[in-house]
């Protein structure tokens, strides 16, 4: 999450928008991106009833007026975030690789090789599973900056006026149906599965994919 926001903040700054460096978003410090209820509150409380786990970092704030193309500008800031989770995916999987093979060069250590590789599968899931929840249509997720360009102005106005409300209008749609968050997220699966075909046979045992 932190390097998502920080590539927003990044984005911003080379397309004209110096906010988020000027507010200190522009650091890959986890403490800058902390928000008290979406990173801390929100997914504690969830876990503590056994409800599905749901957080947020604080996001970063940007001013599209300073923006040197509007349009550009606001695509290529909502993107940056989704880009970087979907490189972090294949470093991720070409570390999995990696760790596989020197863990056969190595067989005493083949319990930490198998933490390591866990370690790394969890971080192609997770990067996958940001990348395209953060796709998802409905603000103030970054897909939904994007769709906003495709409607009439004044749809798009409209639209985007829902940001008023936080995350409340895509908590709302995930418990009113459950099962609208797997099908948004199956390309996250599809890609994880091709992920896991082309390194699975680097693992160092079974233990290295989680059950």
């Amino acid at each position: 999450m932190v390097a998502h926001e920080y590539a927003h903040a990044e984005a911003a700054y080379r397309q004209g928008d110096d906010t988020a460096y000027m507010l200190g978003r522009l650091t890959f410090n986890p403490l800058k991106h902390i928000d008290p209820i979406m990173t801390v509150i929100v997914p504690f409380v969830l876990w503590t009833i056994g409800a599905p786990p749901f957080g947020a970092a604080k996001p970063v704030p940007v001013n599209p007026r300073k923006y040197r193309q509007f349009v550009r500008g606001d695509i290529i800031v909502s993107l940056a975030g989704i880009v970087v989770n979907l490189v972090l995916f294949v470093i991720c999987m070409a570390s999995f690789a990696a760790v596989g093979m020197v863990g056969d060069a190595v067989p005493g250590l083949v319990g930490s090789f198998e933490i390591l590789q866990r370690m790394l599968y969890y971080g192609m899931w997770l990067n996958l599973v940001l990348a395209f929840f953060n796709l998802i249509p409905v603000p103030p997720l970054d897909g939904s900056h994007v769709f906003y360009h495709l409607l009439p102005p004044g749809a798009g106005l409209s639209y985007r006026r829902l940001q008023a409300y936080g995350f409340l209008p895509i908590m709302a749609l995930i418990w009113i149906f459950p099962g609208v968050l797997r099908f948004l997220l199956w390309p996250a699966s599809a890609l994880m599965g091709v992920g896991l075909g082309l390194v699975g046979g680097f693992a160092v045992s079974p233990g290295a994919f989680p059950t």
